[in-house]
This record gives structure tokens, sequence and C-alpha cells, in this order.
């Protein structure tokens, strides 16, 4: 009998193994590190990164104020959108060019996204964001940002 009760004192105390692991100073600060590191992770992949320190989507008169003061601005609209009116020294990627043309990209540059109406920016921005650019896009595209007599090369057709 007692060779029973070996036995199950054996069994029991290796199932414990992990009780009395945390009952241990030492198994007690592995624990809360491995949380701590946990939750770090789920945060940075959260969108904690650098690119959280930019709006997803700024005004355009926002825009044209990081526009003077030098921001890397991409347009991604299309070859002939681009011919017919653009911002100056603005570049051109088209969108359904963007993710095979991100090495043509400052990666240390904020970068504003336009488009004509704001739509196709804001899927521009998801793609940076993802790659990990830091950029944001303009709401009210360059039409808005042509009504509001902010420079342009040539203009949209009526």
């Amino acid at each position: 009998m007692s060779k029973k009760k070996s036995a199950r004192r054996t069994s029991s105390m290796s199932q414990s193994g992990l009780g009395s692991f945390l009952r241990k100073p030492a198994g007690q600060v592995t624990a809360i590190a491995i949380v701590a590191l946990i939750v770090y992770l789920i945060a940075a992949s959260a969108g904690g990164g650098a690119s959280s320190a930019v709006a997803t989507e700024i005004s355009v008169d926002q825009a044209y104020e990081k526009y003077q003061a030098g921001t890397f601005v991409l347009d991604v609209r299309s070859q002939e959108e681009w011919d017919e009116y653009h911002a100056p020294n603005t570049t051109l990627i088209p969108l359904d060019e963007l993710p095979s043309r991100l090495n043509e990209l400052p990666k240390d540059k904020e970068i504003v996204v336009v488009c004509r109406s704001g739509n196709r920016s804001q899927q521009g921005r998801d793609i940076l964001l993802n790659a990990g650019f830091n950029a944001t896009s303009m709401a009210g595209g360059l039409k808005e940002w042509y009504a509001k007599g902010y420079p342009t090369e040539g203009q949209p057709v009526q």
C-alpha cells in the first residue's frame, strides 16, 4: 500500500509543478514578465508603433500647411487625372501600382496621400501604413484643394 501512496504522491507532485513554480518569487516574476510581453506585443500590433503619431486623415487646409512645410505628397490618381491637373511638386504613383512601387517612397518622412475626392487616398494610406510608412490621407481630395484656390498645375475639366 505504501507503494500506491508513493505513486499517487509523485503523480500529484508532477501535476502541481506549475503551481509550485508559481509559488516561488522567481516563478512569479517570470509569469509577470511573460504577461507584460504579451500585452506589449498586442498593443504594438494594434498600431502602437510610430505611424500612430500621425492622424489617419486630415483636412485639405491641414494638408496644404504640410505641403507648404515640405511634407512628401503622394497622388494616387491615374496618369490621365494627373495630366489634367495636380498640385505642383507632388509625386504620382497610381493606386493600382502602389504596392509594387513602395521602394520609391521615403521611409523617414511623413507622407500625405491625395486623390480626386478622398476615397482612393484612404486606400493608399492604408497600404502605406501596413508597409510601415508614416502616412495620412487628405479628406476632400484635389477637387476641394482646387476649389479652395490652392496651387495646381492645370485645372479640372468642368
